[in-house]
């Protein structure tokens, strides 16, 4: 078992250079200014616009897992609302990533559960299925399996692979001690005449 950085500790533009660019969702972002989240996947792969999937992976996720859904990049029904984010709540996840669309956008933010989608639409899903839970799936054309790190932040989500994650962890942190070097130089340039 890893132990999966805390919200915000790493930012993800960094977390996705140190995997030299790959690993981050496109498309894919925040539904309110300052949503973060960290931790292990769990991953659902659903029929675009269906959520009976994501009901079923709440009898199972745990505390602290990220939902990670593959909604085939769908924007015409949303996959949660805030029935669902309430649900998502009590059962203290760390956060949710929708390939697809999420509605109730004024009540989501006081609910405390980030929420990182494709889109928002007012239209309601489907429940019939089918779906999977537990599987390899695609969100925003990354692979995503089960226990991976998900992070996100303000400028988007990246997936780590499990087997990867303590030398990610590593090679962002020296970048980060570059980067501060460079922003040192930075301050010492001397305009010209």
């Amino acid at each position: 078992m890893h132990d999966y950085p805390p919200p915000g500790a790493l930012p993800v533009a960094t977390v996705s250079d140190a995997m030299e660019r790959f690993g981050v969702a496109d498309g894919i972002g925040p539904l309110w200014p300052g949503a973060t989240f960290s931790g292990p996947a769990f991953t659902v792969w659903t029929r675009p616009g269906d959520n009976k999937g994501l009901h079923a992976a709440f009898e199972t996720i745990r505390r602290g897992e990220i939902l990670v859904v593959n909604g085939g990049g769908d924007t015409t029904r949303a996959l949660i609302g805030e029935l669902v984010v309430q649900k998502a709540k009590a059962l203290e996840i760390g956060g949710i990533v929708l390939d697809g669309a999420a509605r109730d956008l004024a009540e989501l933010p006081e609910l405390g559960i980030p929420v990182f989608a494709r889109a928002v639409t007012p239209a309601g899903p489907w429940k019939t299925g089918p779906y999977r839970t537990g599987v390899t799936v695609a969100v925003g054309g990354v692979p995503v399996s089960p226990g991976d790190w998900v992070l996100g932040d303000h400028d988007g989500v990246a997936v780590v692979p499990r087997a990867d994650i303590g030398e990610v962890i590593d090679t962002a942190h020296r970048l980060i001690a570059g980067e501060a070097e460079r922003r040192a130089a930075n301050q010492r340039l001397v305009p010209r005449d």
